[in-house]
């Protein structure tokens, strides 16, 4: 029962993860700029939902003739050729021609790495909580988690349309939750979670506004939520995880002298990943 109920989670995580790379890459804008709503050759996203929902690739690319130049596509007396490689930080190349000198699709966002990540952290969710009401909660949200994440690590950026929902609604799935039989947590408990999580970070946001960001504060919302449903002890081991991941990265790359003491890095990820890890200790001990 519990072996297939992961296989499941595992699924859906891998589904859902399908559906990541496309909004993150709508979504991995500066604050001024509106989201983006094309590929980067100008063609309009189009599919579900007012084009957020589908492929990270585009489509209208491959009906596109492209001429083989130098570095670009085919060389011009070879049968095939290696498309010239993206400089670091820039936008996969779209316009690659293949062999009969036509654009191909290709992706305008990674769209492997978050499908399993995804199928991941719902398989170990999974097998961690068993068949509780709860497991549903975080089966939701751990999609809008790699989501956010991603976003974060793009552009340092935590999305107000993606974090304040998704504090919103832990809040109301873990009440519905509550109501069923045999759950594991307490409601009450995780509104508190929330509560504390996210004033913490207030406070440190009050005190160095520049080491941490607003969109952190409201991540942390959720995250104390459903850490709280497990009760405090969960809460302060996945909230102090994420410190101690964050730590660890932005030490290492001082190590490495890729960073000074005061170069900013995306801290959404590791408060996601340390309150799974608090998640999955909570729910293995419940």
């Amino acid at each position: 029962m519990e072996a297939m109920l992961t296989v499941l989670a595992a699924l859906w995580g891998a589904a859902a993860g399908l559906l990541v790379p496309r909004a993150a890459y709508r979504f991995s804008v500066e604050p001024e700029d509106p989201w983006r709503d094309a590929c980067p050759e100008g063609h309009a996203l189009t599919g579900a939902a007012r084009g957020w929902l589908g492929s990270p690739r585009c489509a209208s690319c491959a009906a596109v003739p492209a001429p083989a130049a130098p570095g670009e596509g085919r060389m011009p007396d070879a049968p095939g050729g290696t498309p010239a490689p993206d400089a670091p930080g820039e936008e996969p190349d779209v316009r690659a021609a293949g062999p009969d000198g036509t654009r191909r699709t290709a992706r305008y966002a990674p769209g492997v790495l978050a499908p399993v990540v995804t199928a991941l952290s719902c398989a170990l969710l999974a097998a961690a909580t068993g068949p509780r009401p709860e497991l549903a909660v975080w089966l939701l949200l751990a999609p809008v988690a790699v989501l956010l994440a991603a976003i974060d690590r793009r552009v340092h950026r935590l999305p107000d349309q993606l974090t304040l929902p998704a504090a919103a609604a832990a809040v109301v799935l873990l009440g519905a939750a509550a109501l069923l039989p045999e759950h594991a947590g307490s409601w009450l408990s995780a509104l508190l979670g929330g509560a504390a999580l996210g004033g913490f970070y207030f406070l440190l946001f009050l005190i160095n506004p520049n080491g941490m960001g607003f969109g952190d504060v409201k991540l942390a919302l959720s995250l104390g939520t459903v850490l709280g449903w497990y009760g405090w002890a969960v809460v302060f081991a996945g909230g102090f995880a994420g410190f101690l991941l964050g730590a660890a990265y932005g030490f290492g790359l001082m190590v490495l002298k890729r960073a000074g003491r005061k170069t900013g890095i995306p801290f959404g990820p590791f408060m996601i990943t340390g309150a799974l890890l608090g998640l999955l200790l909570g729910a293995l001990a419940a």
